[in-house]
């Protein structure tokens, strides 16, 4: 039996998107899940976009969804002298062929079409000529396609696809400077890869016929072909810049957590049943091309903060600190003689959808607030509310332990001795110790935050009240 293989073909000229994420992920899923192996080739012919910036973004990429590779990465441009000697092989065979045509005569014969009403494509002049070659012109080579039958695409997602070889021209597989053209290339590697499965968004499935008839001419045996479905914004459209964030290392950046995006990509297209939630085990012991719709898929940010929420509730305390560290490392905030990360990460998990909304949240536990938020003290800030703060702090450095049991109980019995409701202490204290009204139970963030730090921060506080 034939050992499975796929590839992961990005080109490194940008960002490594969501809907080429999802596609490395499906094609490393199938891989896995059928004991094969997964490619990762870097398709860099495009010398004048591709850049190092953005092959190390793919490698960074990769790394960071948890995706290996078991061979690569592959540079195409290492494989010139590969590609022109199956140029020089499909000469030979007559399969190929040169053309002289000048851009201007290729312009005039599209715009002859168009006036025609046909379809605007190379007719074919140098085909089957045998004049002597122009002078100064260097050629182009064109792929000689069949010009009667039928290409039909036994495709794995979408089903049997027809396509009349007359629809389609004799395509340049190498320009006249000598560099290789994509659809020759892609066959090459997948030829020379042996790739049993070639899994790639349905936008190259007008590519598929022309590249089946290069197979054909090399005498290669076909890999089976899955176009996905295209992945859509919100308002039915596709995915692009204009629908947010859809650079895979700007989720990271974010703070979503690799696990909760592979959960939404998986989704993208595929389905088990009703299961909402899959680990990644999960997914390669259950992931399966029939299950692929046809149709193409929304991305929704809502559910993937829904899924972002599962995860950090259900992560490991340890796991969420390695992240959150990370977060606030890039906000500046320094957590040496602070509480521990883990700690402070166990209390925030069900308050946040992001480790970067968590490390907001979490930067009151490293520095004291360095302003008040402006409505909070309109609210809450007063010459009273100085007085009772105070009170708060006198009791507070009167404990013999800093527990939230020892805490709670102390509070409790400052809003009896200043016969007050609990929020006319709770309010300004929480304001006090971390700049604005919102954070966990006022006893576990007193607790974790320690005593020194909350009792400078009340006085700072008193004094702030005093001045108004």
């Amino acid at each position: 039996m034939t050992k499975v293989r796929t590839r992961f073909p990005p080109s490194p000229t940008g960002y490594l998107h969501i809907g080429s994420a999802r596609t490395a992920l499906f094609n490393y899923l199938f891989a896995r899940q059928n004991g094969g192996e997964f490619v990762l080739r870097i398709e860099d012919t495009d010398r004048e976009r591709s850049t190092e910036e953005a092959v190390q973004v793919i490698m960074d990429s990769m790394e960071w969804m948890g995706l290996d590779y078991d061979e690569g990465p592959i540079f195409q441009t290492q494989r010139f002298d590969r590609y022109r000697e199956v140029v020089n092989q499909l000469l030979d065979a007559g399969h190929a062929y040169r053309c002289y045509c000048t851009p201007e005569e290729l312009t005039a014969m599209r715009e002859t079409a168009m006036a025609k009403k046909e379809k605007p494509r190379y007719n074919g002049y140098w085909r089957d000529r045998s004049d002597t070659p122009p002078e100064g012109i260097d050629p182009v080579i064109r792929f000689k396609n069949p010009t009667s039958g039928a290409v039909v695409i036994e495709d794995a997602v979408k089903g049997p696809i027809t396509v009349e070889n007359s629809e389609l021209d004799d395509l340049v597989i190498l320009r006249s400077d000598g560099t290789p053209t994509y659809n020759l290339c892609v066959v090459v590697d997948d030829m020379d890869m042996e790739i049993t499965h070639v899994i790639r968004g349905d936008d190259h499935v007008n590519n598929t016929p022309r590249q089946i008839n290069i197979f054909n001419a090399l005498g290669a045996k076909l890999p089976v072909f899955a176009h996905l479905p295209m992945i859509l914004g919100e308002d039915g459209k596709r995915m692009s810049k204009r629908h947010g964030a859809v650079s895979v290392m700007q989720y990271a950046e974010d703070g979503y957590l690799r696990d909760a995006l592979l959960n939404h990509l998986v989704r993208l297209g595929w389905s088990h049943g009703d299961q909402e939630v899959f680990s990644q085990d999960e997914m390669i012991k259950l992931f399966s091309l029939d299950n692929v719709n046809k149709s193409g898929a929304v991305f929704d940010v809502k559910k993937l903060d829904w899924l972002n929420q599962q995860y950090l509730q259900s992560a490991s305390a340890e796991t969420l600190a390695e992240g959150l560290s990370e977060h606030l490392i890039k906000a500046g905030v320094d957590t040496t003689g602070g509480p521990e990360v883990a700690v402070v990460a166990d209390l925030l998990r069900d308050r946040a959808k992001t480790l970067a909304e968590m490390a907001k949240g979490a930067m009151p536990f490293y520095q004291a607030p360095a302003e008040y938020d402006e409505k909070a003290v309109k609210k809450q800030f007063s010459a009273d509310a100085g007085t009772r703060l105070q009170a708060v702090h006198d009791n507070l450095a009167k404990l013999d332990e800093f527990t939230p049991e020892a805490i709670d109980a102390c509070l409790q019995s400052t809003v009896t001795e200043l016969d007050v409701g609990f929020g006319k202490v709770g309010l300004p204290l929480r304001v006090a110790v971390t700049g604005n009204t919102a954070s966990p139970a006022l006893d576990q963030t007193l607790s974790i935050m320690g005593r020194e730090a909350v009792l400078q921060r009340l006085v700072a506080a008193v004094q702030y009240c005093q001045s108004l």
